[in-house]
């Protein structure tokens, strides 16, 4: 039997489409229901591109239906002009009667707008049909907007014993904690987040790629913070493959792709890193740092997703794993790793 939240929860399944390539937009889907079934749906599919209302008032055949149509969509349809019209003028221009819409949408520009100029076009607007469940599928969005920071995700991998890396005095060379599994799901999550963040020491001794090699996706934007520009031209994140950002205390010009943006490091850098984000439109970013970097957001309270990877090995000493707890979200065997991923409670509740 068709109900008005199957086709919401269709709009959500459709909206999870746009993972990765519409930020700092959010993810929207839209279904267009006559007489009990769907006879029109689209999703907002790329930034800059139609959003989620355009494109499934677009594939509806036969366009008449669409004045004894009920429109359903995840998020606030926008009221303003952006890099494309706004779609509350289409729903009316399109002769919708009833509109049944998710959740508002939290940026000041758009919030209650949409809605208040279809019902002055005499449109029933319905709201919050499964709101906690839209809300979750744009907690990114949400969370940019209402806490005027990105959606901070942290990631590490640590032994069964506890340790994430070995003594460096030791041994130079990085040590493989995890399997080729887990590094294909950090792949994965790499390319459906807005950047990438690692410290000084992590970019000296591992140097990693930061890319996306082992998925296909959209390339995050690499950051790295480098308070005495110490760390040599050669490392892959110098590549110039990538757009990458250099957080440091020294003041620096741009290079090809390679952006320096200055901070006090006289101050705690965190919130002044996080605002250099905000006001960049950098919706979520991994921070995938050594323990130093991991603590100093977990100290802070800053911090959303926690995704632990552990291995099947034992170090016996090295570098001690960060200490958090939170909600957990999922638990998932990876052949012989195991993720564990938490949510913070205190930033959600």
């Amino acid at each position: 039997m068709s109900t008005p939240a199957i086709f919401m929860q269709r709009c959500l399944e459709l909206a999870l489409l746009g993972m990765g390539d519409v930020a700092p937009n959010p993810m929207v889907g839209c279904v267009i229901v006559c007489n009990g079934i769907i006879i029109g749906e689209g999703y907002h599919q790329k930034y800059g591109g139609p959003h989620a209302e355009v494109n499934a008032i677009n594939s509806v055949q036969n366009p008449e239906l669409l004045t004894q149509s009920t429109l359903f969509v995840s998020l606030e349809p926008c009221a303003h002009f952006g890099k494309t019209p706004p779609c509350s003028d289409l729903i009316i221009e399109s002769h919708i009667p009833r509109v049944v819409i998710g959740t508002v949408d939290p940026f000041a520009t758009i919030a209650r707008k949409g809605i208040e100029r279809m019902q002055k076009a005499g449109i029933k607007v319905e709201l919050g049909l499964l709101e906690t469940e839209c809300r979750q599928v744009n907690r990114r969005f949400f969370t940019f907007h209402e806490n005027k920071r990105p959606y901070i995700l942290l990631k590490w991998a640590q032994t069964l014993d506890g340790f994430i890396d070995t003594d460096r005095s030791e041994t130079l060379h990085p040590t493989w904690i995890t399997n080729v599994l887990a590094k294909r799901l950090v792949h994965k999550q790499r390319s459906e987040e807005s950047a990438i963040l690692i410290g000084t020491n992590t970019a000296e001794f591992d140097n990693p790629a930061l890319t996306i090699r082992e998925w296909v996706g959209n390339q995050p934007i690499r950051m790295v913070i480098d308070r005495t520009n110490r760390l040599d031209s050669s490392l892959h994140l110098f590549d110039h493959k990538t757009l990458t950002w250099v957080f440091t205390g020294i003041e620096t010009p741009d290079s090809g792709n390679i952006k320096y943006i200055t901070l006090d490091f006289d101050r705690n850098i965190l919130p002044q890193l996080l605002s250099e984000l905000y006001r960049h439109n950098i919706l979520s970013v991994v921070v995938e740092g050594g323990s130093e970097l991991l603590n100093s957001f977990i100290e802070m309270n800053l911090w959303d997703e926690a995704f632990v990877y552990t291995g099947n090995q034992f170090f016996g000493k090295g570098v001690v794993a960060p200490n958090i707890s939170g909600e957990t979200l999922a638990i998932e065997i990876l052949d012989d790793c195991r993720l564990h991923v938490m949510r913070n409670r205190s930033e959600h509740d």
